[in-house]
């Protein structure tokens, strides 16, 4: 078992990931600006054969996707992955809800902070694992508005602070 891991590292490394076996295909980049991150999962996805292919071309959007739990399982709906070009008759359609894989404590984890809290699931990113589909989950809860313009302000001042220092590390006043 550890020896075939070992080899796919070897295998990803010489087909040119260099990122030691992790290779982004996309990213939510909306989701740290409209929800507050309270927590991290990484789950796997439940892929046809053609989704994986087109995954592989680095064909995927996340802008839309969030994650849901019914009947205990867990489900990730609106990731859109196109359908394959060399695709024939058994492509797979665009939009269709995949089950996400999670051990049975963290469902149950989830399901109990999802209703107390006012919280979602919301996909931050979707990459290739040790040659497998993973998805990074947060849990999450909303922004409002006067948050978002408090995020924007504090991160352009950290910006002018760190343009400042630069000039004065410089010598340039």
């Amino acid at each position: 078992m550890v020896k075939s891991k070992q080899l796919r590292k070897e295998a990803a490394l010489k087909a040119g990931d260099r990122s030691g076996g992790r290779r982004v295909v996309a990213t939510n980049r909306r989701a740290r600006h409209n929800y507050t991150i309270l927590d991290t999962y990484e789950a796997g996805l439940v892929l046809q054969g053609t989704e994986v292919k087109a995954l592989r071309e680095g064909q995927a959007s996340l802008a839309d996707a969030f994650a849901t739990i019914d009947d205990g399982e867990a489900w990730l709906r609106n990731l859109h992955i196109p359908e394959y070009n060399l695709g024939t008759w058994t492509n797979h359609a665009p939009r269709r809800n995949r089950k996400l894989l999670l051990h049975r404590k963290e469902i149950d984890n989830l399901v109990g902070k999802i209703r107390d809290g006012n919280l979602t699931l919301v996909p931050l990113s979707l990459y290739f694992s040790d040659g497998r589909v993973k998805v990074e989950l947060a849990l999450a809860r909303g922004k409002a508005a006067h948050d978002k313009r408090q995020d924007i302000a504090k991160r352009d001042a950290d910006r002018e602070i760190s343009r400042e220092m630069g000039r004065r590390a410089k010598g340039k006043l």
